[in-house]
């Protein structure tokens, strides 16, 4: 029991349990921007009503999602003074670096652009207004690299040396923390799952309202955009998450090995489709297994040889001294498992979506009736097509949260797939924790943080769901005849600034 609740286990529960919540809000902030982005600037190109309304809608649940992000994030920056002070003396040059950018991005540049975007339907152009909104994208986007930039320093240590004296690393070459190829495969693959979870959140609440025959026209522009973002997200996600798996076989061949539950080494290594095994004896005794898929998986060769997790182990004891350098093998066997199964399932919903609106299964259209426009819901007549939109609706509404648990795994595998380091082969977890914080104030600290986290859920979801229900807003006369000019026509000066929410 003792062991259980020794402060480095519950400083990592807290830091666990703070960052995954926080976590599904980042890929939803990053996707959601771009995606509101797009649906204006199709209202500004083409003044279609359905644009405009689907941008406020969208819009309000990224103000939502965003304003949670914030909050909830603000708490990550706190854990390391308060539960990880002497990881923050070893690698504060290093890391403070990349979150000193980031936190001016986000609180400097995001939140003047935002606050011009939400403060300024009435008082700026179209296209300035516009312009406002895709700073905002772009500033989650570099905002996100700065993050993952830092965060790949951990995995894969560079451009810094050691000062014996002060007993910290060093910075000695920033571009090369920015840079690095752990970086770049990092964000890239984080980046395209942040689509694949904006899009499926698309698809998903735009399922909600076409499956109610509620605003046709704007939740099938919205499916539609929502499904193809899936299609691409996903498959980029699957490209660069095979890229990234080929430089972590390289830079950290534990992980790899342990993803698989690969206890020694083989030639051709095979992928584990299902494994049980006992951890202490380092062996599986049950394995279902696809031939020399892991070598080309980790080598881009079916028959190259894969170091298993005792060959590591040995290796990493001879290196750094003795130990035991094995992660968690069934949550780093099983997380690796449940980021695949999720992420690219939802791949598969939105290519289905897409052929199944492609052929008029799904999708609403309009026909006239004398001078009106009216919007129906168009089902194929052939049995097929009833059978698949029954079931394809209620899966496309599930699949809004299938990339979410995708994200929240990866995060999980790969920074548990990295222990016992916190900085990979230069400084270990168990010497990041605050050497003078006891028992009873991490687990008191965890026990607020996480039912303050409970309560924040309980007011996100009713939020989301209040104005998901309700739907796009009806449109104004101001909505519709933006200003010409900054600050609006003068017959307005004296009216106050319009809250677009």
């Amino acid at each position: 029991m003792e062991m259980a609740l020794a402060p480095e286990t519950l400083a990592r529960w807290q830091f666990g349990i703070t960052t995954v919540y926080h976590f599904l809000f980042v890929p939803l902030t990053i996707s959601l921007a771009a995606l509101t982005a797009g649906l204006q600037t199709a209202w500004v190109r083409t003044e279609k009503e359905k644009y405009l309304r689907a941008t406020k809608f969208w819009g309000k649940l990224f103000l939502i999602n965003i304003a949670m992000g914030v909050v909830t994030g603000i708490v990550q920056e706190f854990q390391f003074g308060m539960n990880w002070s002497d990881y923050s003396r070893f690698v504060g040059d290093i890391f403070g670096a990349p979150l000193a950018f980031e936190a001016l991005i986000a609180f400097f540049f995001e939140s003047t652009f935002i606050g011009l975007w939400i403060f300024g339907w009435d008082k700026l152009p179209k296209k300035i207004h516009l312009a406002c909104i895709w700073m905002v994208s772009i500033g989650t986007i570099l905002s996100a690299y700065f993050i993952l930039a830092a965060n790949s320093w951990m995995q894969h240590p560079v451009g810094y040396k050691i000062n014996g004296e002060r007993g910290r690393a060093e910075l000695t070459d920033f571009w090369l923390v920015l840079s690095q190829n752990t970086a770049v495969a990092q964000a890239f693959h984080t980046l395209s799952a942040a689509f694949l979870t904006g899009g499926a959140f698309m698809v998903g609440i735009a399922a909600f309202h076409l499956v109610r025959k509620r605003h046709i026209s704007e939740m099938r522009t919205s499916l539609r955009l929502g499904l193809v973002t899936v299609a691409v997200g996903g498959l980029l996600t699957a490209i660069s998450g095979d890229h990234l798996g080929k430089i972590m076989f390289e830079q950290q061949p534990m992980k790899m090995a342990a993803a698989e539950a690969l206890w020694d080494g083989e030639a051709p290594a095979p992928f584990s489709i299902f494994a049980y095994g006992d951890v202490d004896e380092g062996h599986n005794k049950v394995a279902i297994e696809i031939p020399g898929l892991l070598s080309f998986l980790a080598n881009g060769d079916f028959s190259s040889y894969v170091p298993g997790i005792n060959d590591v182990n040995a290796a990493e004891q001879e290196k750094y001294g003795p130990g035991d350098y094995r992660p968690n093998i069934p949550v780093a066997y099983w997380g690796f498992r449940w980021m695949i199964g999720f992420g690219m399932t939802s791949l598969a919903i939105g290519l289905l979506g897409l052929w199944l609106t492609r052929k008029r299964f799904l999708l609403a259209r309009q026909y006239r009736t004398g001078e009106d426009e009216v919007p129906h819901l168009v089902l194929f007549r052939a049995p097929l097509g009833a059978r698949l939109s029954t079931w394809y609706w209620r899966l496309a509404i599930w699949t809004l949260a299938f990339p979410l648990i995708a994200n929240s795994w990866g995060w999980i595998f790969t920074e548990m797939g990295r222990q016992p380091w916190v900085v990979y082969g230069l400084f270990q977890t168990r010497d990041a924790v605050s050497p003078g914080v006891s028992q009873g104030e991490v687990l008191t600290s965890m026990i607020v943080f996480t039912s303050l986290y409970a309560i924040l859920a309980v007011i996100e979801v009713k939020l989301l769901a209040k104005y998901i229900k309700a739907g796009p807003p009806e449109l104004t006369e101001s909505d519709l005849n933006p200003p010409t000019k900054i600050g609006g026509d003068s017959r307005d000066a004296d009216k106050p600034m319009a809250f677009s929410y």
